[in-house]
C-alpha cells in the first residue's frame, strides 16, 4: 500500500492494523536513501536505531499500550539538536565533536518517550547562521520543487525533509525565521511557539533570548500534535515558562466562525519587493478564511521595520557573544558566509544591545494590546516564492525588508502555512504566515487547520520528489 503523507494519516493507519511502524519506518528509510542524495536534506541517518525504535513501538501496539498519536512516527531533528543516535556538528566543522555526546536533548526525549521514531539529522545553515559554504565539507540542500533555488535557513533540511516525504514531522529552530522560512519556501507548515513555551535544553544556541525549537509537519494538525508532546516548564532551560500547555488538538474542528482576523496591510503588504503572486495568494488564502466564518479587518502592527532590525541587533549580539572565542581564534573553520555574519555582531555596541531589548519591552506591549483587538493576524511569510541561489547574498538579504524576526521580538506564536504556487514553469510554494498571541498557539492552529480542511497545498508533493502516497 501507498504510505500515508501526514502524521494523522499514519497514527490511524497504525491503529487500525493497516501498516507497521516497521513498514512506516523502512519506507521512509528508502526514500532517504533514494532522495537524499539530490536533495542534500539529511547529515547523518541512524537506521539501526530508527527501526529498533519502531519495533519497539509495534510492539507496545501488539500488548495494548498506546502512548498516543505519535507512537511509531518517523522523525527527523536540525543537528544542531542534541541527539544519543547520532552526533551533532551544527553543520560546522568548529563546534567541539564532543558536543552533546551521550544525551537527548529536551525535546528528543519528550517525542521519543511519546513513541516516535528517531530517522537521524537534518541539514542546517552553520550554527543557525550565515549560509550554506560549498567549500565546506556538507550537503548542501536543494530546493525540492527547483533544485537551482533556495531551500531558506536555517532549517532548511527539515523543511526539505518533511515536504518531500522523507519523515512524517520534524524539529527546526527559529531566531528570526529559521523555521518559517524553509517551510514557506519548501511548501511546508511551520510552527514558531510562544518564547518560553518549549525547553532549548540540549540545542546550541544562537540568540539566547530569542532561540525557539519547533515542530515542521505537512499540516497544522500535525504541528499540533507535536506540540502537545513538545511543549512544558523543565528546569534544565530557565528560560522556559510554567504555564498550563492545552490539547492544541482540541479546537481543530474546522469551525472558525466569529474568529477575528486582523491583515497586516502597511508594511507586510504594500513593499514594492513583495511578489505579487505571493500577495495575491495570501489575500486569496484572507477570503477563504473569511468564507469559513472569520471577522477579517484591517490592523497595523507598530514600529514593524524598527522591529525587524531589533531582532537583528538582539541576534547579532547575543550570536557574537557565544562564538567570541573561536571567531578569534579559528575564523577560517567557519563558512564564508557563517564567519562574516558572526563578525557583525563585533559591531554592536553595549548600548546597541542595550536600546534594543528597551525598544523590545515596548513593542512587546504593543503587539499584546493589537491582540485585544483581533485573535489572529496574516502577513505573507516571505517575501516571495524560493529565490535562486546564484542571485543570493548575505548583503543583499540583510538589506531586504522581513516579516519573521518582528515575532521572535515579541516572542509570539507564529505558523507558516501553504497557500498556493507561482506560475513558473516549474511552480513553487507560497506562504501565509498567521500571528497569535502569547500562549494561545491554539487559536493559530484552529485558523490553519480549518484552512488546510479546504483546501490542499499542503499536500502537494514536489518537482523532485514524486512517490504514490495518500493522504
Amino acid at each position: 500500500m501507498d504510505m500515508p503523507i501526514t502524521i494523522q494519516g499514519a497514527a490511524a493507519a497504525l491503529r487500525a492494523g493497516e501498516i507497521t511502524s516497521v513498514e512506516l519506518t523502512q519506507a521512509h528509510l528508502a526514500k532517504i536513501e533514494a532522495l537524499n542524495p539530490t536533495l542534500g536534506a539529511f547529515l547523518a541517518v541512524t537506521p539501526e536505531t530508527a527501526l529498533a525504535e519502531a519495533k519497539a513501538a509495534d510492539a507496545l501496539f501488539a500488548a495494548g499500550t498506546d502512548l498516543g498519536p505519535l507512537q511509531g512516527i518517523p522523525f527527523a531533528a536540525k543537528d544542531i539538536i542534541a541527539t544519543k543516535a547520532a552526533p551533532t556538528t551544527a553543520n560546522s566543522l568548529v563546534l567541539d565533536p564532543a558536543w552533546g555526546d551521550g544525551y537527548d536533548a529536551a525535546v528528543i526525549e519528550k517525542l521519543r518517550d511519546a513513541g516516535m521514531v528517531l530517522l537521524g539529522k537534518t541539514v542546517l545553515n552553520e550554527f543557525a547562521n550565515g549560509a550554506p559554504d560549498p567549500e565546506k565539507p556538507f550537503p548542501m540542500p536543494q530546493n525540492p520543487w527547483d533544485l537551482p533555488r533556495t531551500a531558506a535557513g536555517s532549517s532548511s533540511g527539515t523543511g526539505i525533509a518533511v515536504s518531500s516525504g522523507l519523515v512524517l514531522g520534524g524539529l527546526g529552530t527559529d531566531t528570526g525565521g529559521s523555521t518559517r522560512n524553509p517551510s514557506s519556501v519548501n511548501g511546508a507548515t511551520g510552527m514558531k511557539q510562544t518564547f518560553g513555551r518549549v525547553s532549548k535544553f540540549g540545542c546550541v544556541p544562537l540568540g539566547y533570548s530569542l532561540d525557539g525549537i519547533n515542530p515542521m509537519a505537512r499540516s497544522a494538525y500535525d504541528c499540533a500534535l507535536m506540540l502537545n508532546v513538545m511543549a512544558g516548564y523543565d528546569p534544565r532551560d530557565p528560560t522556559t515558562v510554567d504555564v498550563p500547555v492545552p490539547d492544541y488538538t482540541a479546537k481543530l474542528s474546522g469551525d472558525i466562525k466569529g474568529v477575528k482576523i486582523g491583515v497586516a496591510t502597511k508594511y507586510f503588504f504594500d513593499q514594492p519587493a513583495l511578489d505579487p503572486e505571493q500577495k495575491a495568494a495570501v489575500l486569496a488564502a484572507v477570503e477563504v478564511l473569511k468564507g469559513l466564518g472569520a471577522i477579517v479587518s484591517e490592523v497595523e502592527v507598530p514600529y514593524a521595520s524598527e522591529a525587524k532590525d531589533a531582532n537583528q541587533i538582539i541576534m547579532w549580539g547575543e550570536s557574537s557573544a557565544y562564538h567570541r572565542y573561536d571567531l578569534a581564534t579559528r575564523y577560517d573553520d567557519y563558512g564564508k558566509n557563517t564567519n562574516q555574519t558572526v563578525s557583525r555582531g563585533m559591531l554592536i555596541s553595549a548600548a546597541d544591545y542595550v536600546q534594543a531589548q528597551r525598544f523590545r519591552s515596548y513593542f512587546r506591549e504593543q503587539i499584546a494590546r493589537l491582540f485585544t483587538l483581533v485573535d489572529v493576524i496574516v502577513t505573507p511569510t516571505t517575501m516571495g516564492p524560493a529565490a535562486l541561489r546564484a542571485d543570493m547574498s548575505p548583503e543583499r538579504q540583510f538589506g531586504q525588508p522581513t516579516f519573521t524576526g518582528q515575532w521572535n521580538l515579541a516572542g509570539i506564536p507564529a505558523m507558516a502555512v501553504p497557500v498556493g504556487f507561482s506560475s513558473a514553469a516549474l511552480p513553487l510554494p507560497l506562504s501565509m504566515q498567521l500571528l497569535g498571541a502569547a500562549f494561545d498557539e491554539a487559536t493559530v492552529f484552529q485558523v490553519g487547520d480549518a484552512y488546510q480542511r479546504v483546501t490542499d497545498f499542503h499536500l502537494r508533493v514536489p518537482t523532485y520528489a514524486k512517490v504514490p502516497a495518500t493522504a
